[in-house]
């Protein structure tokens, strides 16, 4: 059986491909269009780039209010029956995604996003949050809140665009939360928090009241406070109606995409003994959602196990003659190199790229698709955010951190293989990687396994081997747009930024690009 999943809309436009026995390819499109969170045809790209759709067994989408936002040959697909079309509701896939990802049995699962349609008693409803269990291979619905009741989503798009002139979802910018996000760090979250909550629909004024920065630090600190209670508030009720039966919380939607407050569901609920957020929780995770729903949900097929966490690198791998034609550049000198290589640019304080096999799917660069520094220079956080990133310098950067040191630079042990939750740095330890600790004091970890990704451990390994310190500096191989996917996109991205080297890892060889 072939399954051949997609997300469209405004927003987020993905695909996703299962062959017989599992997922083997996810892509969002952005990453070819070079156009952040792109709402572009995924089946004209597929068909154009790749094949015909026919070559699928079944079809699979989740449904729009508004018919314009499906692909223009979906009608047509339907009406030819050579392939079985089914759908797949907004938010059952969001559920789906999150609890069949993890390796979890049972589990309560919340879906927080800004608003998606689901088929409840025959009819199409709109919800922003919702509640379900997972036991098996079911999901069952607890409950469908009304977008209108709860929708962190809607609540964070309205003050982006109003108060901070940013951007919450799809091109050309795409969500630029996680600014906002940073800049809470930095706030009184208590000075705008009546405010904001006495003056719903009013947003507007705040540009005139508040006009300097520290202001927007401020209300950025509020607008945190206030997604932090309405999370806690949710899954608190869910719980106390639930008696707390369930030890292990699932979590997908875009608004998860809040690191900080993922991190605080641990201290909130001492009783958790799991917290899973999988790797894409927003749109283009529904594609990925889709096929899960409709293989356990609907065709009663078997739970996937996984040897240790859903992998998140389900791009394409590009092959040593793709590698070899991307660095034909005249700009370019190169040679073959390896892990020890990498380690020496990295002591010496130089700031290094990897392209390392498939793609990772998400917005969080894991390794594959990294930059990468070391985390102990007091100026690198700097650096890259003003010469590589060009963004905001109060931006923070994530650890990637071996899996089992954790316990000694965090106050919590816990797993975070796709950046999923801000955790507080050990007091002693803050000091000893300064490029890594945000201002206050936490940081957005990444853990790793050697069965999550071989390379990228060995690495991480050998860096703290030689410095002491397991822990590198990661950020997304990219500069104001998608993640790089090609090598192409790669040395163009290279050759435009201060990055010092590019370094290609495909078929088992190294090699070193550096600038002539």
């Amino acid at each position: 059986m072939k399954i051949f999943s997609y997300s469209c809309g405004n927003h987020d436009s993905s695909y996703a491909i299962y062959d017989g026995d599992k997922i083997v390819c996810h892509e969002e499109l952005e990453r070819h269009t070079r156009i952040k969170e792109c709402n572009s045809d995924v089946i004209d790209f597929y068909t154009k780039f790749v094949g015909p759709i026919e070559d699928f067994d079944i079809v699979v989408d989740y449904p729009h209010a508004d018919e314009s936002l499906y692909p223009r040959r979906r009608k047509e697909i339907i009406e030819s029956e050579e392939v079985d079309v089914y759908q797949v509701g907004h938010h059952c896939s969001h559920a789906a995604n999150a609890f069949f990802s993890s390796n979890l049995d049972e589990a309560m699962i919340f879906t927080l996003d800004g608003g998606g349609w689901d088929l409840v008693d025959g009819k199409l409803m709109a919800s922003a949050t919702t509640v379900w269990t997972g036991k098996g291979n079911k999901i069952t619905p607890i409950k469908l809140f009304p977008d209108k009741e709860i929708n962190l989503g809607m609540f964070w798009s309205t003050f982006l665009k109003e108060y901070f002139d940013l951007s919450y979802s799809g091109p050309p910018y795409g969500c630029q939360a996680g600014t906002v996000m940073a800049m809470a760090a930095m706030g009184d979250p208590e000075k705008y928090y009546d405010k904001i909550i006495n003056h719903a629909g009013k947003i507007p004024q705040f540009k005139i009241l508040f006009p300097s920065k520290q202001d927007k630090y401020d209300m950025a600190a509020s607008i945190q406070k206030i997604t932090e209670q309405q999370i806690k508030g949710l899954m608190a009720e869910t719980f106390r109606q639930d008696g707390c039966k369930y030890k292990n919380v699932c979590l997908s939607g875009g608004t998860v995409l809040n690191s900080v407050s993922m991190g605080k569901i641990w201290d909130w609920f001492p009783h958790l003994e799991n917290i899973y957020i999988p790797p894409v929780p927003y749109d283009a995770g529904l594609a990925i959602g889709n096929i899960q729903y409709l293989l356990h949900q609907v065709f009663d097929e078997p739970r996937i196990k996984y040897e240790n966490n859903f992998t998140p690198y389900l791009g394409k791998s590009y092959s040593l003659d793709a590698v070899n034609e991307s660095l034909k550049d005249e700009r370019l000198k190169f040679r073959d190199s390896n892990v020890d290589d990498l380690v020496d640019l990295l002591t010496d304080q130089k700031i290094v790229s990897v392209f390392n096999g498939g793609s990772e799917s998400g917005r969080r660069a894991l390794g594959n698709r990294s930059i990468l520094a070391d985390p102990r220079s007091e100026s690198m956080k700097d650096m890259i955010n003003k010469k590589v990133k060009h963004r905001a310098w109060f931006r923070p950067f994530a650890p990637s951190i071996i899996r089992e040191e954790v316990k000694n630079w965090f106050t919590r042990d816990i797993d975070s293989p796709y950046m999923g939750f801000v955790i507080p740095f050990k007091e002693e330890m803050k000091s000893k990687v300064p490029a890594v600790v945000h201002l206050d004091g936490s940081a957005r970890l990444q853990t790793v396994t050697e069965k999550d990704n071989k390379w990228y451990y060995s690495l991480i390994k050998r860096f703290g081997e030689k410095t002491g310190v397991p822990i590198l500096l990661n950020t997304s191989f990219n500069d104001r747009e998608p993640i790089v996917e090609t090598p192409q996109d790669a040395v163009n991205c290279f050759l435009k930024t201060n990055i010092d080297h590019l370094y290609f890892n495909v078929d088992g060889k190294g090699i070193l690009v550096s600038k002539v």
